[in-house]
């Protein structure tokens, strides 16, 4: 998880999963000058800040490589409309010094906003509020495409990695209510997947054709997402999710969170 959208992710023992997730999942994200936003598919050297942010998102730091911190108050301003993947809605800007900082860093304006009530800052909202991906897939991703080394799950910034069930097991869930811990949720679709996960989760430098293996072994999987790789999930029951804790697939079974 990242407080803001295209940061550095963060590993936590536990969460606790509400009606849109993570809270503080994402609870911010960058748009430019247009208001359409941007993440690290096109600013790579995104995931070389890190951001905390208090858990009632009254307080946000940035750490940048080499030492600089940013941090404030976050003071809400005007709404923008914003363009979000294939969705527009209205977002409260945020005033602080953390785009100036930001778009010092990427040599390009950039903004920030805070994700609306109801409309969490992840990529399809509260339907796609949790993302999961078995281990075993990332195994057979890489023997697709020959590599030599693991590939690193944060790749594709997914909430949850699943161990002890069969590459791709999640595929076969949608529709059906899975057990996270304490918590419930609704497999809602598969994740279709971006040149994001071709950049290495600590440079942000292009350094593996994951696509191209994902056309290998995943082209004739067809979704409403090209290129699918694990799924997402909206929260039907909140609760605490920690690493090491069962998931319950359907419809019936017990399996354990690796950490991500």
């Amino acid at each position: 998880m990242t407080p803001v959208k295209g940061l550095a992710l963060q590993s936590p023992e536990s969460v606790w999963l509400g009606p849109g997730g993570v809270a503080t999942n994402r609870a911010f994200f960058l748009v430019d000058e247009r208001g359409v936003m941007v993440n690290g598919k096109a600013l790579g050297d995104l995931v070389r800040v890190r951001a905390e942010v208090t858990e009632d998102l009254s307080e946000l730091v940035l750490h940048f490589p080499g030492g600089a911190v940013v941090g404030d108050a976050v003071k809400l301003g005007a709404t923008r409309t914003v363009q979000f993947f294939r969705s527009r809605f209205d977002a409260p800007t945020v005033i602080g010094p953390w785009a100036d900082a930001l778009s010092e860093y990427c040599g390009r304006p950039v903004g920030i906003c805070l994700a609306p009530d109801g409309r969490p800052g992840v990529d399809r909202g509260a339907r796609g509020a949790v993302s999961l991906v078995s281990a075993r897939a990332l195994d057979a991703l890489g023997d697709a495409g020959r590599v030599s080394e693991p590939i690193d799950p944060r790749r594709f910034r997914m909430l949850f990695l699943i161990d002890g069930v069969a590459a791709h097991a999640e595929d076969r869930w949608c529709g059906e209510v899975v057990g996270l811990g304490a918590a419930r949720v609704r497999i809602n679709g598969l994740v279709g997947r971006c040149a994001v996960t071709t950049r290495d989760p600590d440079t942000g430098v292009v350094d593996l054709p994951t696509l191209h293996y994902l056309r290998l072994s995943r082209g004739d999987i067809r979704g409403d997402e090209r290129l699918p790789f694990g799924v997402y999930a909206e929260v039907v029951r909140p609760g605490e999710v920690r690493v090491g804790d069962p998931v319950e697939p359907p419809p019936a079974g017990s399996t354990r969170l690796d950490r991500s």
